[in-house]
């Protein structure tokens, strides 16, 4: 196990317990009489079936894919990575064998429209906003994050220290996430954003010139500069961005006024108390980066 900077540990393990805080019930139905597999009325019997986004990205997934998946990079049904972790913990609290889990493909923007799901819940770094959650539930946070910025070491905008540094440049994102909603809101820059159907098409557009920075949460900018593993060749992480306010978090996707929503997180919460969640944070994000300090932009 490769050795992490303890300013950046200390960071992460920080971030941990303000997530043990931070809480969104979303939803309006009642909790059933029991969260026993038996009551819980699952899309399935006997079934807890999770989506998230294809492909599945490291750090959230990870132990690649067996010969024949349909899943891309990696399946999430290895439970390895971060999200894979929290989802099976989530499901073994809930009293699911990982044989009693079906993953399914549910593309990051589709999770939150309005409407039935194909999913009893939905995990794939979702930050939990108000306009979301007027079309499905939110779960409590399972995890609090701050946004960053990656660029490729020795252009101009990996100098940047300040969000007056960063207005004259190009930048790259995803569309519809929370990265951005920063660009516009706090960023600002004089140039509108160049906007991506997935981060990897982001990250491709900054290996090839396209756009002098992009922007994503914290843990997925720190795998892409890993030193170890550099998705964008000489890419670093220029900053972070600290939230405003209440903590950026991620939470679990229902359906609108899920009956599942009360038991999830009575699930989350008893993986927090426990000390669950930290370890599996401490064990996916905190000990599988090497870039070290990240500077704070303001």
């Amino acid at each position: 196990m490769r050795k992490l900077g303890v300013v950046l540990a200390a960071s992460l393990l920080m971030l941990a317990g303000c997530a043990e805080e931070t809480t969104t019930g979303g939803g309006a139905s009642a909790t059933p009489a029991s969260c026993s597999p038996g009551d819980l009325p699952t899309l399935a019997p006997g079934t807890l079936t999770i989506g998230t986004d294809n492909p599945a990205y490291p750090p959230y997934f990870q132990g690649g894919t067996p010969e024949g998946s349909s899943w891309k990079l990696n399946d999430p049904s290895t439970g390895k990575g971060f999200e894979s972790a929290v989802a099976y913990a989530v499901a073994g609290e809930l009293g699911y064998t990982p044989d009693q889990v079906e993953w399914v493909e549910v593309p990051f923007g589709q999770s939150f429209k309005p409407g039935p799901k194909d999913f009893d819940f939905d995990i794939n770094q979702v930050s939990y906003k108000p306009a979301r959650a007027e079309a499905v539930d939110f779960s409590d946070s399972y995890y609090d994050v701050n946004q960053a910025l990656i660029a490729v070491k020795g252009t101009p905008i990996a100098g940047a220290t300040t969000l007056a540094d960063l207005a004259q440049y190009k930048l790259g994102v995803q569309v519809g996430t929370t990265s951005f909603d920063l660009i516009e809101n706090t960023i600002m820059p004089s140039e509108d954003p160049a906007i991506f159907d997935t981060q990897n098409d982001a990250f491709t557009a900054l290996s090839n010139g396209q756009v002098d920075g992009v922007v994503a949460d914290l843990p997925t900018a720190l795998y892409v500069a890993d030193p170890f593993v550099q998705q964008v060749k000489n890419s670093v992480v220029v900053g972070q961005f600290p939230s405003a306010g209440a903590p950026e978090h991620f939470g679990l996707v229902l359906e609108k006024d899920s009956p599942l929503t009360g038991c999830v997180n009575e699930a989350i919460g008893a993986l927090r108390s426990d000390g669950t969640l930290s370890d599996i944070q401490q064990k996916w994000l905190s000990e599988k980066t090497n870039v070290g300090d990240v500077p704070v932009i303001e």
